[in-house]
């Protein structure tokens, strides 16, 4: 605690203050703090046991595990990766390089998409938003240079584009193109990058999650895409059973897709696409490739250096075989005990939950039993999944394959699986995050929560601290994401996971002017040299305060509850230093508010605040009565 700073001024620097004046960003990495330092610590665990399996000093039987640390060997193995240089990607280059129409690129473009080469259009799989058991087939336009349309044209995007621009140029010196035609790849991709970002959603448009559902049939969808054979493409990956019907991510993206793909044109998406694939390709590659390829990101991040090379290995495996990884850290160190004390606390939250809708001041009767019934049905993940998924089998890395080569079978096999998925019922046992993530989700389209072992750590949850600590932090984090099922975007989808209307009009109404009132509570807010966008971090707020207001709610009911232990473990779970750079990214990008003030803001709604510390109209953390919101 910081005597310095009194906590009914700031509760966030009272907790926090003295540990964030003596911490050190690690030099590698954005952030320190709170999930970054449980991460750290799960990081350092686990590629112990890594470097042990490797050495023959461990064994596991868990699937995929023994591919896993084959592709960790390959990405220590500098001395290949070295001596082969840029060799391994010149062929796909090439091959890039000699598109000449676009019938030639049509003819291409299946083996391009699952060799991880960037085509005009993106695709995907995912369970239907209005029928949850099937899934369905969605379209987006390219991906941007920048994080967000709005920094292009701005001095901060300017400076991202000349970075880009810096470790594009030094990555096609390495080619076998010539000077000039370095030149023109790389000015025709900045050309190619500015005309996709005057067609692509902002990221405050992607946080209208249900504005992402706009079915298109397949024809239609052929004819805006157009000279892109997008039907030839599908047929070569389903055969005759193609959809009829596509969604439309990013309608506007496809509607104007021949603003930036067409015959006119062509030269500068296979520019462009050659860049991109330079870049996204050289982590694989010699250290001199794979160093320059990360400028752009240690830029966006105000990240002073590259982690170490095992690090390195570490965290690709963990990407690539996240599921794998996941299940051996639950396996080894998540305990049963605590499995079933966090299980016991989440069916607790879910019934206070049901309680309150049962006493909701909005709500009519009809509607608060749909809501009780979605509550009941809320599938819950605890830990880790008892099963690896049979895609692991197919993740196989030979002894003969280059970190390239290794990596590009990988990418292949990931995209045919997600792909693959379309004329199959949707897997809803399948976990959104792996076991050794610190993290926690809400998924709308399965009615689940996902709780990974990583997070079932202090100051989050431990069988050792006290019950309020424990609600304070991972209490806090289970009812947060079981709002979601009430927030902005969860509120459209019914019990089964369909985006379905299952509110009364003026149900709907009420609910909507709450949300606005969230949007105005934290719109315009000053922080660190920015504002905060109200209606980008809505979902999120109305999470964080549903959380608190069931957990406060069962604190009533606790034996023994400590009002205070309960917001002070809720301050640490939010302790966070972080670069300039990586809080402007946040602040203009995230759909989460800054660290602090999650910590902060949320508290003044409730008056266990005001009791817990007697908080009066004179201190900083003080609203009034009438600017308190509580939704549900």
């Amino acid at each position: 605690m910081n005597n310095k700073v009194r906590i009914q001024d700031d509760l966030y620097e009272a907790v926090n203050g003295e540990w964030l004046a003596q911490a050190v960003i690690p030099d590698d990495k954005p952030t320190t703090g709170g999930f970054s330092l449980l991460d750290e610590n799960v990081e350092k665990i686990l590629m112990q046991d890594i470097e042990d399996f490797a050495a023959g000093r461990k064994k596991s039987d868990v699937t995929g595990l023994e591919d896993a640390v084959r592709l960790y060997c390959k990405v220590l193995d500098t001395a290949r990766r070295n001596a082969d240089g840029i060799k391994p990607a010149m062929g796909l280059l090439a091959e890039i390089r000699s598109i000449d129409s676009a019938a030639d690129l049509n003819e291409k473009a299946y083996d391009l998409m699952l060799k991880g080469v960037d085509l005009p259009i993106r695709l995907g799989v995912e369970a239907d938003m209005k029928n949850a058991t099937a899934n369905c087939l969605f379209l987006m336009g390219p991906s941007i240079i920048l994080p967000d349309t709005p920094y292009y044209g701005q001095p901060v995007g300017e400076k991202l584009l000349n970075a880009y621009r810096t470790m594009a140029a030094r990555a096609l010196s390495h080619t076998d193109l010539s000077e000039d035609e370095q030149k023109a790849y790389l000015e025709d991709t900045m050309t190619y990058d500015a005309l996709i970002s005057k067609q692509v959603k902002s990221q405050l448009e992607w946080a209208d999650y249900v504005a992402n559902y706009n079915p298109m049939s397949l024809a239609e969808v052929c004819d805006y895409v157009a000279p892109f054979d997008l039907r030839g493409l599908l047929t070569k990956l389903y055969g005759k059973d193609l959809p009829e019907t596509v969604i439309a991510y990013d309608p506007k993206a496809i509607r104007e897709m021949k603003e930036y793909f067409n015959e006119d044109n062509l030269a500068l998406y296979v520019h462009w696409a050659y860049v991109k694939t330079l870049i996204n390709k050289s982590s694989t590659l010699s250290e001199e490739l794979a160093g320059n390829a990360t400028l752009y990101r240690r830029t966006l991040m105000g990240v002073e250096k590259d982690p170490e090379l095992k690090k390195q290995a570490y965290q690709r495996i963990s990407r690539c075989y996240s599921e794998p990884i996941g299940v051996y850290y639950g396996r080894t160190y998540f305990g049963e005990e605590a499995k079933k004390d966090v299980v016991k606390m989440v069916k607790r939250i879910i019934e206070a939950y049901k309680g309150r809708m049962r006493r909701n001041g909005f709500l009519e009767e009809a509607t608060k039993e749909k809501a009780i019934r979605k509550l009941s049905t809320i599938a819950i993940k605890m830990g880790y999944p008892d099963e690896v998924r049979d895609l692991y089998k197919d993740l196989t890395v030979r002894e003969a394959d280059s970190y390239y080569q290794a990596m590009e079978n990988i990418g292949r096999q990931m995209m045919l699986d997600e792909l693959g998925k379309l004329n199959k019922p949707v897997d809803r046992s399948e976990w959104l995050m792996p076991g050794h993530m610190v993290n926690a989700c809400y998924d709308s389209s399965r009615n689940d929560i996902t709780f990974p072992a990583a997070i079932l750590q202090k100051p989050f949850y431990s069988l050792h601290q006290t019950v309020s600590e424990n609600l304070g932090g991972i209490g806090a984090v289970i009812s947060h994401e079981i709002s979601h099922a009430f927030d902005n975007n969860g509120a459209h989808f019914d019990e089964n996971g369909n985006l379905n209307n299952w509110w009364s009009e003026k149900d709907f109404e009420a609910f909507k002017a709450l949300t606005q009132d969230m949007i105005e509570q934290w719109d315009g807010i000053e922080y660190c040299g920015g504002r905060v966008n109200g209606e980008l971090v809505v979902s999120e707020n109305i999470a964080d305060n549903g959380g608190m207001a069931v957990t406060l709610e069962i604190m009533h009911d606790t034996e023994g509850a400590d009002f205070q232990l309960y917001f002070i473990n809720w301050a640490k779970v939010w302790c966070l230093k972080a670069t300039d750079q990586y809080i402007q990214l946040r602040l203009q990008n995230d759909v989460h508010s800054p660290a602090k003030l999650r910590a902060n803001i949320q508290v003044r709604n409730f008056r266990e605040w005001y009791e817990a510390f007697d908080v009066r109209e004179t201190d900083e953390m003080f609203i009034p009565e009438d600017k308190r919101i509580i939704i549900w």
